[in-house]
């Protein structure tokens, strides 16, 4: 595998991605102290090196970066069909998209939260993120 190529198919991908999340009124309120081109690099990083690629990811594991966000099994779904909207829209190949959505499966309990009690701060000074979903139509 070239991994130079799929480093710019999952660039390509996330870049999709995160304009969706960043132009949706409920998702990108998670987002707000995070630049969408610090993101996008670093799930690309991470994302790569879950498909075999070099391991350059350098920031915190999923279960280490979500514990202080109240991540809601409406927001995974909502996540995860703006995921495939994106794979489609940059003609990801249809096998890689499949093995992406198994790594996100992977990581789903370690995210989710069935209510913001359950979240933790990462340390003193951190805040519980917990969104409520606005009353508007979200974006598409």
């Amino acid at each position: 595998m070239d991994y130079d190529v799929l480093r710019q198919q999952v660039s390509a991908v996330n870049q999709a991605f995160y304009d969706r999340i960043y132009r949706d009124p409920w998702l990108r309120q998670i987002f707000q102290v995070v630049t969408q081109e610090h993101i996008v690099r670093q799930q690309t990083d991470f994302m790569v090196g879950a498909f075999g690629g070099p391991k350059t990811y350098c920031g915190r594991s999923p279960s280490d970066a979500h514990p202080h966000i109240n991540v809601t099994e409406e927001m995974w779904q909502l996540r995860e069909t703006y995921l495939k909207e994106a794979f489609l829209q940059t003609q990801f190949p249809a096998d890689l998209s499949a093995r992406w959505l198994k790594i996100d499966e992977a990581f789903k309990h370690a995210i989710v939260k069935k209510s913001a009690d359950e979240c933790q701060k990462r340390y003193f000074t951190d805040t519980v993120i917990d969104v409520p979903q606005p009353r508007v139509k979200l974006a598409r």
